[in-house]
């Protein structure tokens, strides 16, 4: 039960990392008693965020206040199975008469995964962006290129495709262009059961460059990610957010909180001291490295030049077209690229096999 209960003080930050942990997406908001006062949902603190709300802000505004419930002595198990179908709702609270919780249902409780899969198929091509040095973890990318970096038991590109699988993709590219042969290989001795192409620079053009040596090869829209990140997220709820909104790119984008362990001086005109402000907290969307790109902007990247995605970016824009953002919490984004992040990644998956 204290896996799918919140408070209206928790705050929203608190909430993305609770809400990854529960499969359903959906949280019951409740009070000191434990008594139902609303719901809310992953797409509800998505709306949040990029309606500019702040992360270190509470619930209170954001979960709504009268969820769908039944009550103990009325519990039915088929007019429980009618009122999901009906309101494509993936959880319901059971309450006492006197509205507190003391139990739940889900539809995999209710139906197994005979009328929904957890994850839907996606028929989407897949880029993985492999061709960079990965100077930041020499001297291990000085032997191996950095796509093979293991992670745990799997290597790091390994780990990205795994993610992709799960939603039966079929469909890789990688570009490459360091240790390009290893690479080659590694995936020749795989033989994998999915489909794997290669686009090999010459000579380094940058991350949407690269991209730009499929762009015969991709006529709808396609995921891209970085070789060092592994994104715990609803992929087939990302490529519909981006094409329901009808944008150009879309890219995830990960909570993170900097806490400043001093006291931050705030001056006056004049250079006299406003306030101090005593170890602040600043939290901001940052850029994880994971796309979805419509094959059209492809156009707009220019040949034999050094172009990055950041770049395409702001060519869409000078052109009119949609950015779009999908907000992720911190603990679904795993940064391999540097010696830090990639000792906190081992740690991590370590955890996971115990």
């Amino acid at each position: 039960m204290k896996d799918i209960l919140i408070y209206p003080n928790t705050t929203i930050r608190n909430a993305m990392e609770k809400m990854g942990k529960v499969s359903e997406k959906v949280l019951l908001v409740a009070d000191d008693e434990q008594k139902l006062i609303g719901a809310i949902s992953d797409g509800d603190i998505r709306r949040y965020i990029l309606n500019g709300g702040d992360l270190s802000g509470t619930i209170e505004c954001v979960y709504h206040a009268n969820p769908i419930f039944v009550y103990q002595d009325e519990y039915d198990i088929e007019k429980i199975k009618q009122v999901l179908i009906k309101n494509r709702i993936g959880l319901m609270p059971i309450l006492h008469k006197d509205r507190k919780i003391i139990d739940f249902v889900t539809w995999e409780s209710i139906f197994g995964n005979s009328l929904k899969s957890e994850k839907k198929p996606l028929d989407v091509p897949v880029v993985i962006m492999a061709g960079g040095k990965g100077t930041r973890l020499e001297p291990f990318t000085k032997v191996l290129p950095k796509p093979l970096i293991p992670v745990g038991d799997m290597t790091v590109v390994d780990r990205i495709i795994a993610n992709f699988r799960d939603y039966e993709i079929n469909e890789f590219y990688l570009t490459i262009h360091h240790k390009s042969k290893i690479i080659r290989a590694f995936f020749e001795e795989k033989n994998p059961k999915y489909s794997i192409d290669f686009a090999e620079e010459i000579e380094p053009c940058g991350t949407a460059g690269s991209i730009k040596l499929l762009q015969d090869k991709l006529d709808k829209p396609f995921f891209v990610s970085n070789c060092d990140i592994i994104i715990e997220a609803d992929y087939n709820d990302l490529y519909q957010f981006h094409k329901q909104n009808e944008y150009d790119i879309t890219l995830v984008a990960s909570t993170k909180q900097f806490n400043i362990p001093y006291g931050i001086c705030e001056l006056n005109g004049g250079g006299s001291l406003k306030r101090i402000k005593e170890k602040p907290q600043y939290s901001f969307l940052v850029n994880t490295g994971l796309y979805v790109l419509n094959p059209d902007v492809l156009k707009l990247i220019p040949d034999n030049q050094m172009f990055h995605l950041t770049h395409l970016i702001e060519k869409v824009k000078e052109h009119g077209g949609k950015i779009g953002v999908y907000p992720v919490s911190e603990k679904a984004w795993v940064d391999v690229g540097e010696w830090s992040k990639y000792k906190e990644a081992i740690e991590l998956f370590d955890d996971f096999t115990k």
